[in-house]
C-alpha cells in the first residue's frame, strides 16, 4: 500500500532535513551509518524519504548526528489539541454521588 501524498511529502522533508544536519556537521554517510548501527543503504533510504524504513532507524540516525532523540515529543498527549477538545466535550455535565447499596 502506498502512503498518502501528505505522508510521502513529510517523509521526504524529514529525510532532507536529516541530510542537511549531517552535512552541516561534515559527517560522511559511512560514519553516521556506523554510529547508528545501520547500513549505508538504509541511511540513503532515510535521507531519500523512503516510507519502508523502520522508525527505529530514523531515531538512531538522529542520535548519531547529535540531534538527540526527540521522538518522544511526537504525538505527545499534552500537545494533542484535537484530542483534548474531544475529551472535554465528553465530560459529564454534572457529577453525581455514587448510589448507595442497601
Amino acid at each position: 500500500m502506498r502512503p498518502s501524498l501528505a505522508v510521502e511529502t513529510s517523509l521526504k522533508a524529514l529525510g532532507a532535513n536529516l541530510k542537511i544536519a549531517r552535512l552541516r556537521r561534515r559527517l560522511p554517510q559511512s560514519q553516521v551509518a556506523e554510529r547508528a548501527g545501520i547500513s549505508l543503504n538504509t541511511l540513503a533510504k532515510v535521507e531519500a524519504g523512503d516510507p519502508g524504513v523502520a522508525i527505529g532507524n530514523v531515531a538512531a540516525i538522529m542520535q548519531a548526528i547529535g540531534l538527540g532523540v526527540p521522538m518522544a515529543d511526537i504525538a505527545s498527549p499534552s500537545d494533542d489539541t484535537s484530542g483534548l477538545r474531544l475529551e472535554s466535550e465528553r465530560l459529564p455535565k454534572r457529577a453525581r454521588a455514587p448510589r448507595r447499596l442497601i
